[in-house]
């Protein structure tokens, strides 16, 4: 089931309720950011996959996509994943696996979409697109649309753990 629509709006009704600024939405193509359009006061950062991913040079969103969401003032960031990254390729290759895959499938445990509202946050804040010790909204899903809405204060990854769920708005029953 797809509560995409209904993710949307419980995160903009509960940005404008709390007054929080930042909204971060997770979205390979854009569909889902791009349903963050025209909300004034509400500073929007995508983040999307990383290059590489699926294919060596490319990646899932297009050029026209990330054009149009740039357009309207959603601002769009590919990069590596800092819940996988260098670790998955290290442990494909040698075996094994680190404390960060850990803890990615830790939060796993509460729904895929928390582990990437924590992933998206973390990348966002490193990426300097939301302002380090706030709460915002994160937003993401299982695979395709919206399933999870938080309320979340990231910190760096450097700081990873000192990162904090403050609040699940929304997340799928597992």
């Amino acid at each position: 089931m797809n509560n995409t629509e209904t993710c949307v709006e419980l995160a903009i009704n509960t940005a404008r309720e709390r007054n929080l600024e930042h909204i971060v939405v997770a979205s390979s193509s854009g569909s889902t950011a791009g349903l963050f359009r025209g909300h004034p006061g509400l500073n929007v950062a995508c983040v999307s996959l990383a290059y590489g991913y699926g294919k060596d040079g490319g990646t899932t969103m297009t050029v026209d996509a990330m054009n149009e969401l740039t357009h309207d003032g959603i601002r769009v960031l590919n990069t590596t994943h800092v819940l996988s990254g260098a670790e998955r390729g290290i442990s494909k290759k040698h075996g094994g696996i680190s404390p960060v895959e850990i803890m990615a499938d830790t939060l796993r445990m509460f729904g895929q979409g928390t582990k990437v509202c924590v992933e998206v946050a973390i990348m966002a804040l490193d990426a300097g697109l939301i302002p380090h010790g706030e709460e915002i909204i994160a937003v993401a899903g299982s695979g395709h649309g919206a399933d999870t809405v938080l309320i979340i204060r990231p910190e760096h990854a450097s700081n990873i753990l000192d990162t904090k769920i403050i609040e699940t708005i929304c997340k799928p029953r597992l």
